[in-house]
């Protein structure tokens, strides 16, 4: 056990019991899941409840990208570092995120990456850029695409909220460039929807214990 990954059993202990409490959480297809080997997990991104309901719902550690000014806020960059978290400056290149991405799937860990960019305000899933597709592509590791059902969930609500595993994605036969990242980013996306769709019909239906995600 790596020292990120003990800081991560304290954290599912710690910080989730705290998302169980003000975010009433169900994870739906968490066994869909390689336990092994390096992976890319893309999932949307409503609320700031995302991170950490995301980690509890992981069987594995993920070590996640977060922009760089979270990483700046005094404290919280220092516990995101713990959990392995690394910095990445939006809306322009940052080869040395991009590094740190491919190695960590190639020493065979998972990456966990809000594949939309940022958060979405509209209450429905957003388009999904090609960061995530790049790193699967060319490290050639599956994908898992993953739904979290947080948009209606605000701080002091206790709105529950809900987390759907794909089944893992390659991406066998599209090129390693723009135009395949871009032709697997749209995969992605559809996948995240059918998967955020399924849940938001299933919290209609009150949210059963026991239900199997879509494939």
């Amino acid at each position: 056990m790596t020292r990120t990954d003990a800081v991560w059993a304290v954290g599912r202990l710690t910080i989730g019991s705290a998302v169980k409490i003000v975010a009433p959480l169900r994870v739906y297809g968490e066994e869909r899941m390689p336990r092994a080997g390096g992976l890319v997990v893309a999932a949307n991104h409503f609320s700031w409840i995302d991170p950490p309901a995301l980690g509890v719902a992981s069987p594995r550690t993920l070590y996640m990208m977060a922009k760089v000014e979270a990483h700046r806020v005094p404290g919280l960059g220092e516990l995101m570092r713990s959990f392995g978290a690394f910095p990445v400056r939006r809306g322009q290149s940052d080869r040395e995120a991009v590094r740190t991405m491919r190695r960590i799937v190639r020493d065979g860990n998972a990456l966990g990456m809000f594949v939309e960019g940022t958060r979405q305000r509209t209450g429905v899933p957003g388009p999904v850029q090609p960061g995530a597709a790049m790193v699967a592509l060319s490290e050639d590791v599956p994908l898992i695409p993953v739904a979290i059902g947080s948009q209606r969930w605000r701080l002091g609500n206790f709105a529950p909220v809900s987390v759907a595993w794909g089944e893992p994605m390659t991406f066998a036969g599209l090129p390693r460039g723009g135009k395949g990242y871009r032709e697997a980013s749209v995969e992605v996306e559809r996948a995240i929807r059918r998967l955020w769709d399924w849940l938001v019909e299933l919290h209609e239906h009150g949210r059963p214990r026991e239900a199997t995600p879509p494939t």
